[in-house]
């Protein structure tokens, strides 16, 4: 009989395995818990927010309970009857009292133009009756309220979601009969908006790329001391703020500034150039802040190929620029993948530098977020314009790892 055979292999091995490594698995758990919590707060949290916020539809079911209620049977083809505009009435009264007119007619403010002020003068109008007819009394007032059009939007807000601010943020509307329609043209702002944050974000990437792949090669076959040195002027930057980096940027690009001074003495232009409020300020400050993210994942992917092959490539007869095209430029692919990407994402959501260094046909998405949140107090559509943009950020990652592969940015 062989050893094998004569071995006692228990049935329940695997589970007594597993039982024997769950210690180790808790162990591990315990170890990523406070990442996996810090990521939860700052990361998933936020971004549930933001999708929550984007179709968020509280104010017209909050405020309007009884005409809601009330506009379930109308057939939305014709002006509602005196029942719909006294649950109207009463609702108002109970808003006007609440002092809460206001925020309903700054939510419905947004499909319809007016209605904030609109709101509240119907308000105080039906507070001052004590009984009907409201019907007759609210269309003397206004002949908004006597539109069929406008009980449509009444009606279609009656759900506690909307996706009123998905349609505003991508050009498109909900016409009276719940079809979705493209805005007019005076009003399309948000496609053009986005598509020129996703060319400038471009337009940085390649101006990153370009400068950068000859640096961080040259960081690699420096000698050590030289190397050392390089890697710290590349990192150098990064210790000094965004905004104080803009600012200097901002001096230097002025009419007046440094470069156009250097340009006219070197006699290459003859008449100074606008740089500043310009999308060629923009896009010159956005690549030099971006530089050392692209740099550096270039260089830690070079640094681990042998110069050996390029020294064996030549030895063999190949000519010093094809050896380095065919046999050093594929293995660093993967860190001009890295770098670039990272360079992408992070110039989409680009603020301070566009805003300080852009002229108004050079403010990118961001800028409109944060009007719409500072100034507009308009929460749902930056959100919305937020999902718009991590919705293509996402788009673009997965075209780019379906076709140049997860492997060619060492991830895979």
């Amino acid at each position: 009989m062989t050893t094998a055979a004569a071995m006692h292999v228990p049935a329940d091995l695997p589970r007594l395995a597993r039982r024997m490594e769950r210690p180790l698995r808790w162990s591990a758990f315990a170890l990523a818990a406070p990442a996996l919590l810090y990521l939860l707060v700052i990361f998933v949290i936020p971004i549930g927010v933001l999708l929550g916020k984007s179709v968020d539809n509280p104010e017209p079911g909050e405020v309007l309970p009884r005409t809601m209620a009330a506009l379930e049977g109308w057939d939305g083809g014709s002006l509602p009857g005196e029942g719909v505009f006294a649950a109207f009435a009463e609702d108002l009264k109970v808003a006007q009292a609440e002092r809460s007119a206001a925020m309903l007619g700054k939510r419905l403010n947004y499909e319809i133009p007016g209605m904030r002020s609109r709101m509240i003068q119907a308000a105080r109008l039906v507070s001052a009756m004590d009984s009907g007819p409201y019907r007759a009394a609210l269309i003397d007032k206004d002949p908004v309220w006597g539109e069929v059009a406008t009980w449509a939007v009444l009606a279609r807000n009656a759900a506690p979601l909307t996706a009123h601010y998905l349609l505003t943020a991508v050009d498109l509307r909900r016409d009276a009969d719940g079809s979705i329609g493209r805005v007019p043209a005076q009003e399309a702002i948000f496609l053009q908006i986005l598509g020129r944050t996703l060319w400038i974000a471009t337009l940085v990437t390649i101006g990153t790329v370009v400068l950068g792949y000859p640096v961080a090669y040259v960081i690699t076959i420096a000698p050590p001391g030289i190397s050392r040195l390089m890697l710290l002027v590349v990192l150098l930057p990064l210790w000094t703020s965004l905004l104080v980096r803009t600012t200097a940027w901002v001096v230097l690009l002025q009419t007046d500034g440094i470069i156009n001074d250097l340009l006219v003495q070197l006699s290459i232009v003859e008449e100074r150039l606008q740089l500043i409020f310009s999308r060629a300020g923009t896009v010159i400050s956005m690549t030099h802040i971006q530089l050392p993210f692209t740099i550096l994942p270039m260089y830690s992917v070079m640094r681990g190929i042998p110069q050996a092959q390029l020294r064996a490539a030549r030895s063999l007869g190949a000519p010093p620029l094809a050896a380095f095209w065919r046999v050093y430029v594929p293995q660093s692919l993967p860190g001009v993948g890295a770098g670039a990407l990272i360079t992408f994402i992070l110039s989409l959501g680009y603020y301070i530098t566009p805003a300080l260094v852009g002229g108004p046909t050079d403010q990118m998405i961001s800028n409109f977020i944060a009007i719409y949140i500072n100034r507009e107090l308009n929460w749902g559509l930056a959100c919305a314009l937020g999902v718009v943009l991590l919705a293509v950020t996402l788009v673009l990652y997965r075209l780019y790892i379906r076709f140049v592969g997860a492997e060619r940015l060492g991830m895979g």
